[in-house]
Formats: C-alpha cells, structure tokens, sequence
C-alpha cells in the first residue's frame, strides 16, 4: 500500500496531536479521530511512518517530559506523574526504570548530582578537544 501524502499529513498530524495533548488521558480513538482515520488503518499507518505504535509514542513522549521535570527542583514524583499524564505511580515508575534503567527518585538523584559537579567543576564538562582548541 502507498502512502500518498494526504495520508502522511493526516499522521503527521496525529503525531502533534499526541505532542500537544499527551498530560490528557488520551487514546487511540482520539488520535486517529484526529487524522480521520479508522484506528486500525491508522495504527498500522503510523507504525510504518514512525516505526513505532502510536501507545509506545505516546509513553516515551510522556517520559521525556518526566525527565525534563525530575531535573528541576520543586516538583514530587507524584506530581511528575500526574503532570505528564500517567494515572498510576505504581506504572509510571515502572515504565520509568524500563525504560531509562532507573527509578524516578534515583534519576532524580543523578541529575541533582551533575548539576552540582557542573557547578563546581564546569570544565570536567566541556570536551577536552575543545579546551585543547581555545587554550582555555
């Protein structure tokens, strides 16, 4: 079957309905209603566009914006969860430590420990050949 390109619109569009709407409860009726499609056709669509399930999309796009959110201080792991969409903890943190082989709160720990050693020590982070360049 050929992809014409009002066909790859439509899921490019589903693509940014799902970017702009993932903290909602959404599902794959509402993103495929949003290309016009039937959830079959345009789940096996977006499959082979993106070479990945619409679902399995949706879930990294909600973890990245997870770690954006355990990077900066003054946000729980609950309300991380909630903010990007997940309605379970228990879920949440195990799709979390799946994907990025780590739990929430030890991420968290990691990322408060490098901006402190970027604090301290900045030029332990800029690469050695660029030091090396610039003579810094």
């Amino acid at each position: 079957m050929e992809l014409t390109n009002d066909i790859y619109q439509r899921i490019v569009t589903a693509k940014i309905f799902i970017d702009e709407n993932f903290h909602d409860t959404i599902d794959l009726d509402d993103i495929s209603g949003s290309a016009y499609l039937s959830r079959f056709h345009f789940h096996r669509l977006f499959t082979k566009v993106y070479k990945r399930t619409p679902h399995q999309y949706l879930t990294q796009k909600r973890i990245e914006k997870a770690k954006e959110l355990l990077e900066k201080e003054g946000l729980s792991i609950t309300d991380v969860c909630n903010t990007v969409g997940f309605e379970s903890l228990g879920s949440f943190s195990t799709l979390f430590r799946r994907m990025n082989g780590y739990a929430p709160q030890y991420y968290r720990n990691l990322a408060y420990l490098k901006k402190t050693l970027q604090d301290q020590q900045p030029k332990q982070f800029i690469p050695h050949c660029f030091i090396e360049s610039y003579k810094l």
